[in-house]
């Protein structure tokens, strides 16, 4: 029956070994490869057909993503501002000027001009979808401001208890693509508004992976991985984004691409927050291969390898060629091997 194994490559399992390091490690000696002799091994394995799957492990960071800074707009001076680890919806205070909540509004395009009657562009638009998810209405989600709109805004100035113009100012909201979390205040109460507030992040968690561009080849968006926390628990992860733009290591350190990993069962992560995980990346399926214990090889003197089959009370020398290592196993071919044969190992 065929099987899966999962190959790391790394410093201790790469897809090639040199014939040296067998032979010092005590795997096999030289010898005629067309010999046949009854002298029997200490131990047998079978010969199985099975799949073996290359992968990499990396290091990788468990959090909320990359940050931006929410930088505060207009006069005044700054009179409150949500903490660290606050989640803010649309329609809630990230903080407030002269006790004036700005709120939250969801889109692409920041308030970056006055919105009033007559305006026109995709921003009035994008600020019209949110007045009507925030329960506004009377008016055209378009992208013209018009009266009806401004009416829409007299009203929800009113709830928000802040002064009815029927205007919008650059600085009145703060815009971000969705829910925020807050990742750390840069002003404090008493400030005078107009640089950095605070820096926030996404709402859900995912895995960031500064990766070594000699594996960027293991990578692909949308590509599944195994994602390992501090627990020793695992759980699924897939590649949400692959940095285009390699960043150069400094002090010798490789040069890396940012890679970005969603993990769609939350729960499944825990408590855990910017915590170190280890990231396994898949790069080849070797399906309905031969493989043997490692240990079954036995180098050879022109650096190739062989096998020791054992069959009805004596061993004969088959050449093999080997493909990939695994932790545990090796892939191999040659000349009359067969799914369930034997071969020789150390006991």
């Amino acid at each position: 029956m065929a099987r899966t194994r999962a190959i790391v490559l790394g410093a201790a399992g790469v897809v090639v070994a040199g014939g040296a390091g067998l032979a010092t490690a005590g795997l096999g000696g030289g010898g005629d490869p067309a010999a046949a002799h009854s002298t029997l091994p200490p131990a047998t394995a079978p010969i199985e057909r099975t799949t073996l799957v290359e992968t990499q492990d990396v290091d990788g960071t468990l959090g909320y993503g990359g940050t931006r800074t929410v930088t505060g707009a207009g006069h005044g001076t700054l009179t409150w501002l949500a903490g660290p680890g606050t989640v803010i919806s649309r329609g809630r205070p990230v903080y407030r000027v002269d006790d004036r909540p700005v709120p939250l509004l969801y889109g692409r395009l920041p308030l970056y001009r006055a919105l009033s009657q007559g305006t026109k562009g995709a921003d009035v638009e994008q600020f019209e979808r949110n007045l009507r998810a925030l329960g506004y209405t009377g008016f055209t989600v378009d992208d013209t401001y018009g009266a009806a709109t401004a009416a829409a805004v007299k009203r929800w100035q009113d709830d928000l208890g802040v002064d009815e113009t029927g205007r919008i100012e650059p600085g009145a909201a703060v815009v971000a693509s969705g829910r925020i979390r807050v990742a750390e205040r840069k002003a404090h109460v008493g400030d005078r508004i107009g640089g950095p507030v605070l820096t926030c992040t996404g709402t859900t968690r995912v895995v960031g992976v500064e990766l070594d561009v000699k594996y960027q080849r293991l990578v692909k968006k949308g590509a599944g991985v195994e994602v390992e926390l501090p627990s020793g628990d695992t759980v699924k992860g897939e590649v949400a984004s692959v940095g285009k733009v390699a960043k150069e290591g400094r002090e010798g350190r490789p040069s890396t691409v940012e890679v970005e990993i969603s993990v769609p069962s939350q729960k499944s992560l825990g408590p855990y927050d910017k915590a170190p995980v280890k990231v396994s990346f898949t790069a080849n399926r070797h399906r309905d291969v031969l493989a043997v214990p490692i240990g079954a090889l036995l180098a050879q003197g022109d650096g190739g390898y062989a096998v020791q089959v054992v069959e009805n009370g004596r061993v004969r020398t088959v050449p093999v060629e080997t493909g990939v290592f695994t932790e545990g196993e090796v892939e191999i071919t040659g000349s009359g091997l067969k799914e369930g044969m034997r071969v020789g190992v150390p006991s």
